[in-house]
């Protein structure tokens, strides 16, 4: 049959469509979940204006929002909300602290250990609580032995991406390939099916990553390798003999040549605060608050003939601003936190928790040193707020766990609700993998016993959740039924086929899985699983080959987000604590690539005898 015979109107544009989806995903100005929602609209509205009927198949518009109900969507976000759980109560605390000692003492074994330990814990959790968890450990560990954390930040957020692809669960697109190939009429994968050859494939990852990785990354200067503090708050007096007593205040701050920053002015005859306003005449024994550096400070109360004043009394030679009372952190904004996808002034965070921000470092970006308006700047996953406060307050928002807080310590917060959490993360795992119970109603019955013991709220939940992977996961899902059931997937199979004719097995397998491979650093990873998912058993058919075979080339390929730091979460998360670029992604993700490409192409041929 000649091919272009089996195209039709429907499956044209379907095609037409899932490149414009493809390209949309890439798009930094476009969210993602714009670009989702886009594509949901324009399946449901065509097929609704336009019905497809072919032969026995038709489509009804509305089954393209069944994604919202379909039950790899179910697992992935309870498995997110029960991940959430471990986060909130510091389950994985006792992992942490056996490796923190480790490190001080065997710092190249410790590597090798955390690194296996990252890839084991993230084939049954999603790898970003495993990341979040380890972040500080070795953050703290390289501030103190005062070595550079980009040594080993890279390959630990590597290892859990190698380990998650050994499990039906360890990642959202390993349960959204199983699901569709279910579907689709194959028979469903146990969880441990393609443990083996993910896990032979993982020597051979994991001896690169320990043993070449660190000599391949340069030394990287990131904020926290200066601990010092920047800013400080404090006062100016304008004294009675002050001849900056009786003006306006934005004469004052005309005198520093617009730097000084006043946040408020006490007025010592009321002994109240109020807000600076630029006409307020500044009276007598007035203390203006001001934030800025040491130096600068100093500065204006020369200028203003002022009396500079910490929160200790004057501020001279003997009595200097205390740096002891102060510490430096990085906060993290990770999947779940409550500032992505906000500002610093909606949520009052700094005012919250008694904090001064320093700057801001956004991935492919110079820092942003602190601006007045820092505080309206909208935060995404992976922006790092460099903060300074006091201890105890930076202690205080560790334990809250509300954000990932990065600092010269490595204190893992621990609740009592932390065994709870994770004997019932065990049982959500154990019960799906003896088969008692599907992965999506053994996640949610243990996201209900979470909520039953304390361990997360509905905060925890909806922070866990976002809107960013659910309609990714439906838009993903909707393009894949319309291929499939349009004919464009059998088309695209047909073409990939007679392009690769004459070709050996293991190249048209292992070309399939370079290809995900490749979709995947650039677009979602979901929705380049989700869509080559149809078109590997249609390729596997028409060579009449075992299907299963080519779903795990999918599930493989999909899952390697190593070459690019936009590929995947914790990409984003270790690429601005470990101050790492984009070639540096490309140094050391493109030789991983290639060495998990080549076994797993080489493992599948032997394992399914092709």
């Amino acid at each position: 049959m000649d091919l272009v015979t089996t195209l039709n109107n429907h499956s044209l544009s379907v095609m037409l469509l899932t490149l414009l989806a493809l390209f949309l995903f890439t798009r930094d100005n476009i969210p993602l979940e714009t670009s989702s929602l886009f594509i949901l609209v324009s399946l449901t509205v065509g097929f609704t204006v336009f019905p497809y009927s072919y032969n026995d198949t038709s489509i009804h518009a509305l089954d393209f929002f069944s994604g919202f109900g379909h039950e790899a969507l179910i697992a992935v976000c309870a498995l997110m909300i029960a991940g959430q759980g471990l986060v909130r109560t510091g389950a994985l605390e006792p992992v942490g602290r056996v490796l923190s000692r480790l490190w001080s003492i065997y710092p190249k074994l410790s590597l090798l250990l955390t690194l296996v330990v990252g890839a084991i814990l993230s084939a049954f959790i999603n790898n970003v609580p495993i990341v979040i968890l380890l972040l500080p450990i070795l953050t703290a560990v390289s501030i103190k032995t005062k070595t550079s954390a980009s040594k080993v930040l890279m390959p630990m957020g590597f290892a859990t991406l190698i380990g998650g692809m050994s499990t039906t669960i360890g990642t959202s697109t390993n349960l959204l390939v199983v699901s569709v190939a279910v579907d689709m009429g194959l028979k469903s994968f146990g969880m441990f099916d393609f443990f083996l050859p993910v896990l032979i494939a993982s020597f051979f990852a994991i001896a690169y990553l320990w043993l070449v990785v660190p000599y391949l990354l340069k030394d990287k200067q990131t904020p926290l390798s200066d601990t010092s503090p920047r800013i400080f708050t404090a006062k100016l007096l304008i004294s009675e003999e002050s001849a900056s007593k009786e003006m306006p205040l934005d004469e004052l701050v005309k005198k520093t040549d617009g730097m000084m920053n006043v946040l408020r002015v006490h007025r010592n005859s009321t002994d109240m605060y109020i807000l600076p306003n630029s006409k307020a005449i500044i009276q007598a024994n007035d203390m203006l608050v001001v934030e800025d550096t040491p130096e600068n400070l100093k500065s204006y109360e020369t200028i203003l003939d002022a009396v500079l004043y910490s929160s200790l009394g004057a501020v001279d030679d003997e009595h200097p601003l205390m740096e002891d009372e102060q510490q430096i952190a990085e906060v993290i904004v990770s999947q779940g936190s409550r500032l992505n996808n906000t500002t610093l002034s909606q949520t009052r965070f700094l005012q919250k928790n008694d904090l001064i921000a320093l700057a801001l470092h956004r991935s492919g970006k110079k820092t942003e040193k602190i601006l007045k308006d820092m505080a309206d700047i909208n935060l995404k996953v992976g922006d790092v707020l460099l903060i300074q406060g006091k201890k105890e307050n930076i202690d205080e928002l560790k334990k809250s766990r509300e954000v990932l807080v990065l600092d010269s310590t490595s204190d893992l917060a621990h609740s009592k609700q932390a065994p709870i959490a994770f004997f019932i993360m065990l049982g959500i795992v154990s019960v799906s993998a003896l088969g008692i119970l599907p992965i999506a109603i053994s996640a949610t019955l243990g996201v209900f016993l979470m909520f039953m013991t304390n361990c997360i709220n509905w905060k925890d939940a909806s922070n866990a959740l976002n809107t960013q992977v659910i309609l990714i996961v439906v838009a993903s899902l909707a393009l894949g039924q319309a291929l499939l059931k349009t004919g464009a997937a059998s088309y695209l199979a047909h073409l990939f086929v007679n392009l690769t004719q004459g070709s050996s097995t293991l190249f048209i397998l292992s070309g399939l899985m370079l290809l995900m491979a490749i979709m995947t650093n650039i677009v979602s990873n979901n929705a380049a699983a989700v869509i080559g998912t149809p078109i590997s058993i249609a390729i596997a058919q028409e060579l009449n080959l075992p299907p299963e075979a080519f779903v795990l080339a999918v599930l493989f390929g999909a899952n390697m987000s190593y070459a690019t730091p936009m590929a995947y979460k914790t990409n984003l998360l270790v690429m601005t604590a470990g101050g790492y670029s984009f070639n540096d992604f490309l140094k050391v993700g493109i030789p991983l690539t290639f060495i998990m490409w080549i076994s797993l192409s080489w493992l599948l041929m032997i394992f399914y005898s092709l």
